[in-house]
């Protein structure tokens, strides 16, 4: 929000806003002037933290505006296409599930029948309380898909990718990522202690400068990309990432998170989507959370880096091994994406079409690749967040993305498509984005009617 928005902005927000612009750039607004001794004891308390005094003055500044917190939301029914918050239906655009498998009944079936005869937890970590076969067997065929040599399977999605590269990489070694990297491999990053830095959004040639400029200085070197990207919906260039990985000595990672279920014509992810064999590939990593309907993460690879990280990487030797229940719904829904790709090509038709109508309204989506993710870009966070606010009220439920997230002229709407939205819930919706949108204007005019 630019200064010329905050004059207008009456006092008490604007003196939140003001604060919260000083948090960020570092200054401990509310730090008390005592002497040494009381300010350290100051110190221990929580809320001195500036994470959480940002927190507060955001919430403050909302108050003033009457925005109601779009977070937190509590959906009564399994969230798909529609959902319940409150004991109202809404569509909803804000879930994971891809192809609709969080409620297939295999997957059901399949958790039910783990729980029978596993239990509802591992109890300790596989290295300690032994194996399940429910976790082999999904690690066999996510090592499958992937046309790699074995898998590991662990506990958190984001603690795969943070304890994966913590383990792999070291005080002598460069991690080279994209810039919208997530925050699990920034964290793994920086817990490796190896030199990191960042190259423009899906921009070979910055990668390929760090490489020749870098490379020799370092013993190992690791590229991490996204198969397809949470804020942006679009994917890299993947033959050419391996090119280079191949002329440089480098090893290449590819968050295939949001891309397994959604990318390629069968959904295979990334490599299908590049016609690529996926054996090019040093490291693919997942996510159980989005397609697969379940919870955790998985590493596939050459049987040696999986056998290292068994052996090695905190995420797998130190916490608590998958639930059964959970590794035997991932493994049912993964049966279910290969058995029923009439779900990809239906998540596709309505991307497709939801990418049609954006633009018929014109409406910003960016790179959008208009498969699952798709943003709707209004560059203003205030406006951003106003408007889901008027979303919700018109029975659509979709997050606001605003700074630091991302940028704060990128601020958007972020829609999650699946298989099982239709195309008229497309059409309304679209609609609706563009007739609130309109009626919202700019942040300054939204200031102006406060007054």
């Amino acid at each position: 929000m630019g200064r010329s928005s905050q004059s207008a902005l009456p006092v008490n927000a604007r003196q939140s806003l003001e604060k919260l612009v000083a948090t960020r750039r570092g200054a401990d607004v509310f730090e008390p002037e005592l002497p040494t001794v009381s300010r350290f004891h100051a110190m221990t308390d929580f809320t001195t933290l500036p994470g959480y005094q940002e927190v507060k003055i955001q919430r403050s500044a909302a108050e003033t505006l009457g925005i109601d917190n779009p977070f937190f939301r509590t959906h009564s029914v399994r969230a798909g296409a529609t959902t319940v918050i409150d004991g109202a239906t809404y569509d909803n655009f804000s879930s994971y599930d891809y192809l609709g498998l969080n409620g297939h009944p295999s997957v059901g079936i399949a958790a039910k029948g783990a729980i029978d005869d596993y239990g509802t937890s591992s109890s300790a970590s596989r290295v300690v309380a032994g194996e399940r076969p429910v976790h082999q067997e999904l690690e066999a065929k996510l090592a499958a898909h992937y046309g790699q040599e074995a898998c590991a399977v662990f506990v958190s999605g984001h603690a795969t990718n943070v304890s994966t590269i913590g383990a792999l990489m070291g005080p002598r070694d460069l991690i080279l990522h994209d810039q919208l990297a997530h925050n699990s491999i920034i964290m793994g990053a920086t817990m490796s202690r190896a030199e990191r830095r960042s190259f423009a959004h899906n921009d070979i040639a910055s990668l390929e400068q760090l490489l020749v400029s870098l490379r020799p200085q370092f013993k190992r070197v690791l590229i991490v990309v996204e198969g397809l990207y949470s804020m942006d919906g679009d994917v890299p260039d993947l033959a050419a990432l391996i090119a280079l990985k191949h002329r440089h000595g480098a090893w290449l990672m590819v968050d295939d998170a949001h891309g397994l279920g959604v990318l390629g014509h069968d959904g295979a992810g990334l490599f299908e989507h590049a016609d690529i064999d996926p054996r090019s590939v040093d490291i693919w990593m997942g996510t159980l959370s989005k397609t697969l309907s379940s919870c955790g993460g998985y590493i596939a690879g050459c049987a040696a880096l999986i056998e290292f990280l068994k052996c090695t990487s905190g995420g797998f030797v130190y916490s608590v091994g998958l639930p059964p229940a959970m590794a035997a719904a991932a493994s049912a829904a993964l049966d279910a994406l290969h058995a029923e790709p009439e779900r990809v090509a239906r998540l596709r038709e309505n991307g497709a079409l939801f990418c049609q109508v954006a633009r018929e309204h014109n409406l910003d989506i960016g790179t959008t690749t208009g498969l699952a993710v798709i943003p709707v870009i209004v560059y203003d966070s205030l406006v951003a967040v106003v408007l889901s606010q008027k979303m919700f009220e018109r029975g659509v439920n979709v997050q606001p993305i605003i700074h630091p997230a991302v940028p704060e002229r990128t601020s958007r709407l972020r829609f999650f498509i699946t298989s099982e939205h239709t195309a008229e819930q497309i059409r309304r919706t679209v609609a609706i984005v563009a007739e609130e949108l309109a009626a919202v204007g700019d942040s300054r005019a939204i200031l102006k009617r406060l007054k």
